[in-house]
């Protein structure tokens, strides 16, 4: 799986939460980058149904593993391995980026546990909110800038997706269709092969076993699809094997044979 931020009560990426409000933020801006540094030591990223069309193109699609499994596109092999983005976060393969690493620094929170009112937030620590001199300021006149609105608005839809992905999972939950993941690839120099585990997988044979009017309910509301998406992503994991030799990111010849995906 991903690593874990630093606090274990916060998503992946962000070290602290602050609701945006017009009291305490009326000059902030939100400015753009090119470097994604909190995507730069991260080799696995959420994603959402939606995005598998757009993901399995240069990504193998995975589920954690845990009894709460989610989707995770792999940008590597090993833990701190991005094989798409550099040290400094620019991007050197161009690719499609998952919308959970789009968001940062933004999110949509729940503040309080007995109101499922959720609220937009950001991570104070990121240097891409701020009472800086350039970028879009998120009030005017006391209140939320048209950049605002459209944060709000993506992160509303990413919230939306998010439940689409928990059916999507429960269905496969529903029919056992997970299975623990291995993969073995070999290099060239080394003639033992590298064996990768930690990570989950649709079951072929049981799949092959599912009802046929599940099936067709599938076909029609496009889970079907989503499942072959994961299956036919998989082959790409020894293109991603191969983007970390090329790039002297490892394994080493010397290393481990048994490493955790």
């Amino acid at each position: 799986m991903a690593s874990a931020p630093k606090d274990p009560n916060l998503p992946l990426f962000y070290s602290g939460l602050v609701p945006l409000n017009s009291n305490e933020h009326a000059g902030y801006k939100a400015r753009s980058t090119d470097r994604a540094a909190w995507l730069a030591k991260q080799h696995a990223i959420p994603l959402t149904v939606e995005e598998f069309p757009m993901a399995q193109r240069a990504y193998p699609i995975i589920f954690s593993q845990g009894s709460s499994p989610v989707p995770l596109a792999l940008m590597g092999l090993n833990e701190g391995v991005n094989t798409f983005f550099d040290e400094t976060g620019l991007m050197t393969t161009p690719a499609y980026v998952p919308a959970y690493a789009r968001r940062y620094p933004f999110l949509l929170a729940r503040l309080n546990a007995d109101n499922d009112q959720l609220s937009l937030c950001f991570d104070p620590t990121s240097d891409l909110v701020g009472e800086f001199e350039e970028g879009d300021p998120l009030f005017t006149d006391g209140e939320p800038s048209e950049s605002t609105r459209a944060i709000l608005k993506f992160n509303e839809q990413f919230e939306q997706a998010g439940h689409r992905t928990a059916t999507f999972m429960e269905e496969l939950g529903k029919h056992k269709l997970l299975m623990d993941g291995e993969v073995a690839i070999r290099r060239e120099d080394n003639d033992k092969p590298f064996v990768y585990r930690g990570f989950q997988m649709v079951d072929q044979e049981k799949l092959r076993e599912v009802r046929g009017d599940v099936l067709r309910g599938w076909n029609q509301n496009g889970l079907l699809s989503l499942v072959y998406a994961h299956l036919f992503s998989l082959d790409l994991i020894r293109d991603i094997f191969s983007r970390q030799v090329a790039q002297n990111k490892g394994p080493t010849a010397t290393a481990a044979n048994e490493e955790t995906v």
